[in-house]
């Protein structure tokens, strides 16, 4: 929608080294920088892409903003990174669990001289529990996180993610494989179906 703007929220989340506020329509220079990275993008998108143009960010973050609390993430007030709680949007993984309430993260540590702090780590544990204790989600999903990209898998592991399904791609993809992890609330947690059975 041409006229579609970010569906902003009031909620702020503070860590031991973060804080994650709302982010909002005066947000987009900060953004597109880290957006017109190229080492930024290449861990943060999936495609061989390695930069954006402001309206086509602004039309991917407006769209997730519908079903998504969007932070902006601060250290010392410095905004780093971006990240969200959005409601699951795969089938592939939706579909495995009806009728729960199911969430996934996405983020991008944006400042290249704090990678490696476990700024990300925070993000995700701040977001997670935001999700279970606020939202009181069933799970939270890390979706299509790529083998090139330890990091981020280690990240959602060190918040007890484990995983659910390693996502083999095809032929020349910039990804060999993806992997989803999960974790679920503590008295939430269930099993997938066996396959080629319904739930």
């Amino acid at each position: 929608m041409e006229n579609q703007r970010l569906n902003e929220h009031s909620v702020t989340l503070r860590g031991e080294l973060l804080t994650l506020r709302p982010m909002t329509e005066n947000d987009w220079d900060t953004v597109q920088k880290w957006e017109s990275d190229p080492e930024v993008l290449y861990y943060f998108d999936g495609d061989w892409i390695t930069e954006r143009e402001l309206e086509t960010t602004q039309m991917i973050y407006r769209g997730v903003s519908q079903n998504a609390f969007m932070f902006i993430a601060e250290y010392d007030v410095r905004p780093i990174g971006v990240c969200w709680l959005q409601k699951m949007n795969l089938d592939r993984i939706s579909e495995q669990f009806p009728g729960h309430d199911l969430r996934r993260i996405d983020l991008a540590l944006g400042e290249k001289d704090l990678w490696g702090r476990g700024l990300g780590t925070e993000m995700i544990r701040m977001l997670t529990e935001f999700g279970f204790e606020r939202e009181r989600c069933d799970a939270i999903f890390g979706c299509g996180t790529a083998e090139y990209n330890p990091r981020s898998r280690r990240a959602f592991e060190k918040n007890g993610y484990v995983l659910l399904e390693e996502v083999p791609q095809p032929e020349g993809m910039k990804a060999k494989a993806q992997y989803d992890l999960v974790r679920w609330r503590p008295d939430r947690r269930v099993s997938p179906p066996p396959p080629g059975t319904t739930a």
